[in-house]
């Protein structure tokens, strides 16, 4: 296998990575990697996809052989990400890119940081906004909003601290209950289980949920089971982390909770 061929190899493992490690399915991430390798005349690649793992190899007859195994930790959702990969692939099947600029968009697009304070505000306004919709008025989902942007500034912060998922999750959860407990007891919502439901909102993996079941569906059930154990997950890590929450708050306050 020539220098070439190599180069088409790595940009398509590298543009599978980015799609798995964002949320991608694993459907969508095999066939842009096939897609991409087809693009630059590389018809023998054989690619084998898991939630958090790629295999691709390529090569043979007499050629040489390309192969490579890559593990992709179970990560977050980023739909910005996966969209520039989306419509890189096509920019490539139409001839727009060589493997070296294909090469080097990856590296802008891996590179490319999210707006932090508009995710903050938006996990404020997403909060506030489902506490109204599951029944809470003005007051309990202005203490929702406030709870959602503590929530995305705390886990953030832990993020950036390295500290686990389950981690996250758990104190994240803890402290916006504990938050909206207190908000609550001076008078500054009326339902608290709207205030904490709207608060853990932005917390829940819905995509990775409904990509869960997808992957299910389409037969995939290695990759489902994965990515469905890790929802499942995170759904426990959010009720333990508002029932603690809730046996602190009944703690401290004497019982207010029960």
């Amino acid at each position: 296998m020539g220098l070439k061929e190599e180069k088409v190899m790595e940009l398509a493992m590298e543009a599978g990575q980015l799609l798995l490690e964002n949320g991608a399915e694993i459907s969508r991430t095999s066939e842009t990697m096939q897609r991409i390798c087809q693009a630059y005349g590389v018809c023998s690649e054989e690619t084998f996809v898991l939630s958090n793992g790629i295999f691709l190899t390529g090569g043979g007859a007499g050629k040489g052989y390309f192969a490579k195994v890559r593990h992709i930790p179970v990560s977050g959702t980023c739909l910005e990400r996966v969209i520039a990969v989306n419509q890189l692939s096509r920019e490539i099947e139409a001839g727009k890119h060589t493997p070296d600029e294909a090469a080097r968009i990856l590296i802008k697009i891996r590179g490319e940081k999210g707006k932090k304070w508009t995710d903050i505000f938006a996990s404020g306004i997403g909060s506030g906004a489902f506490c109204c919709f599951f029944g809470g008025g003005l007051a309990d989902g202005t203490a929702a909003f406030c709870a959602g942007i503590l929530v995305s500034v705390l886990t953030r912060g832990m993020q950036v601290m390295k500290l686990s998922k389950i981690t996250r999750n758990i104190a994240g959860c803890l402290a916006v209950s504990i938050f909206c407990g207190l908000a609550y007891a001076v008078g500054m919502g009326e339902h608290l289980d709207y205030m904490i439901i709207g608060s853990v909102m932005p917390m829940v993996p819905g995509v990775a949920f409904i990509n869960a079941i997808r992957e299910i569906v389409n037969e995939d059930y290695i990759s489902g089971a994965v990515r469905m154990l890790d929802t499942v997950t995170v759904f426990l890590c959010i009720a333990s982390g508002v029932g603690v929450g809730i046996l602190v708050l009944n703690h401290i306050l004497g019982g207010v909770f029960l």
